[in-house]
């Protein structure tokens, strides 16, 4: 299965034309969070995304709710959105989770709080793809001061069910990085879009 998978747009229209294009030769794409800026721009960006007819995959950033991202992906009809919870496409089943984790410190900011996240990735299947807005603490999520701004709940969520593949993004300073985790790679990937191999 080739993946087209990307994160953190953040209203930039000229990379959504872009992944749009790229998209016509994926068989699936990911996009992990952070569509819109402070929660602006979402619904524009999304229907710049819209015209993907290629099964796509979304979870909320921290700069747009779940609420926000489900209303703007309504017409949509190749997405799905995902928030603590899973979709299975051409026999791989696809676990979501957004939001920021931990939480930021930003008061605009839609986060969840490391215990609630923790509870949340209960949920998450053995061996699924797991499609993250967040990273997990101690890979793909250094600051420029090289703090490790990543989740605990997520690593441990990782650890406990070794997901074929983890995308995620949020931390701009590590975009483009790879990590492992037992035998699952982690990506942190930017708007530029990253092709995938499942």
């Amino acid at each position: 299965m080739k993946i087209l998978a990307f994160s953190d747009l953040h209203c930039d229209h000229r990379r959504a034309a872009n992944l749009v294009t790229l998209s016509a030769e994926a068989d699936l794409v990911l996009g992990a969070g952070d569509f819109a800026s402070c929660h602006r721009g979402l619904k524009s960006t999304i229907a710049a995304l819209a015209a993907i007819e290629t099964p796509t995959v979304i979870v909320p950033g921290n700069n747009e709710t779940e609420s926000a991202l489900r209303a703007a992906a309504a017409g949509w009809e190749a997405a799905t959105v995902l928030q603590a919870s899973s979709v299975t496409l051409d026999g791989v089943e696809i676990f979501g989770l957004g939001a920021g984790i931990p939480t930021t410190p930003w008061d605009w900011s839609f986060d969840i709080e490391e215990p609630e996240a923790a509870r949340l990735l209960a949920a998450c299947p053995n061996q699924a793809l797991l499609v993250l807005h967040s990273p997990p603490f101690g890979h793909v999520d250094c600051s420029t001061a090289g703090a490790h701004l990543g989740s605990k709940a997520i690593l441990e969520a990782i650890e406990r069910t070794a997901p074929r593949l983890a995308v995620c993004g949020h931390i701009h300073e590590s975009w483009h990085t790879k990590s492992m985790i037992g035998e699952t790679p982690v990506y942190n990937l930017g708007p530029d879009g990253t092709w995938l191999e499942l």
